[in-house]
């Protein structure tokens, strides 16, 4: 890997869930976050547009994944990758979603995926 930009312990309300009530109301999810981008150039000049902003990255994916429902949260993370993939700076992007109360009969913290997609 490169020269990465990170995003930690972003948290969104979505739908994802295979049960009906999974479907039937938002549950918290937190994302971390790792975009792989030559910095080289924003290094220099101290410029915004040289790189990622990583406010415009999660703006884009509260809005995109806040109007979409999802089953399955390794769906949820493709969506991810490929949202964060339209931005041609972006070289590559890593993507872990943990789901913060799943639905289980057993003592856990949390539950996720973590997926890796580049060009």
């Amino acid at each position: 890997m490169g020269d990465i930009i990170q995003i930690r312990g972003f948290e969104l309300v979505l739908f994802c869930g295979v049960l009906p009530e999974e479907q039937e109301r938002i549950q918290p999810f937190r994302f971390d976050i790792d975009i792989e981008v030559d910095m080289t150039r924003a290094s220099q000049t101290d410029e915004l547009d040289d790189t990622v902003s990583y406010a415009d990255v999660m703006d884009n994916l509260a809005d995109a994944l806040g109007s979409e429902r999802f089953a399955l949260l390794e769906r949820m993370a493709g969506r991810t990758a490929e949202l964060i993939l339209e931005n041609p700076l972006v070289l590559a992007v890593t993507v872990e979603i943990k789901k913060l109360r799943p639905p289980v009969p057993h003592a856990v913290n949390t539950t996720g995926v973590r997926l890796h997609r580049g060009r």
